[in-house]
């Protein structure tokens, strides 16, 4: 039973202090971008790094693009948005450049979906500079009516992101006033 309780207080002790926080931490990871150069993320930089997790392929990725577009314009160098390209079989390069979307492009980001539990797109993780996660998509809830489980995939698309933007917003806006 000693031996027991001193390896739980051992293994406890080199256990991040932040994993034992109210939110969770942000796992550590480095992926090259559209340049080939390495990025580590999170960034541990002042201001807000957003993990989006989309393909071109995905309405919902689509309708959400233009809203965090304008948040990268908006908010300038206090929000990094990194778009983490996943199971595309498209350019994502190209894709990025014929809308206009000037957001940091990781274009094989697969390795990184089981390290944030990724199961589906988009996916988006609002990150602090201490890489906290202060907003996880996946955990955003819905009471959807008859008349929304009806519609197709580009409309509910066209529903749900300025929704899902405005709270992206609301949280992006909390971590800047209190970094």
């Amino acid at each position: 039973m000693i031996k027991l309780l001193a390896t739980l207080m051992l293994t406890l002790s080199c256990v991040a202090p932040q994993a034992f926080a109210d939110k969770p931490w942000a796992p550590a990871f480095t992926l090259a971008d559209a340049a080939g150069n390495d990025i580590v993320l999170p960034s541990k930089q002042p201001g807000v790094d957003v993990f989006f997790f989309w393909a071109s392929w995905c309405p919902y990725c689509k309708a959400l693009m233009p809203h965090l577009q304008s948040m990268q314009i908006e908010y300038g160098d206090d929000v990094r948005i990194y778009a983490l390209n996943i199971r595309d079989d498209e350019d994502p390069v190209a894709f990025m450049q014929e809308l206009g979307y000037d957001f940091v492009l990781l274009p094989d980001a697969d390795p990184v979906m089981e390290l944030y539990g990724v199961r589906s797109t988009p996916a988006v993780f609002l990150v602090d500079k201490n890489g906290t996660i202060h907003f996880n998509l996946y955990e955003m809830i819905f009471n959807d009516s008859a008349e929304f489980k009806a519609l197709g995939h580009r409309q509910k698309a066209g529903q749900r992101a300025p929704h899902w933007a405005a709270e992206i917003r609301r949280v992006t806006d909390q971590i800047l006033e209190n970094d």
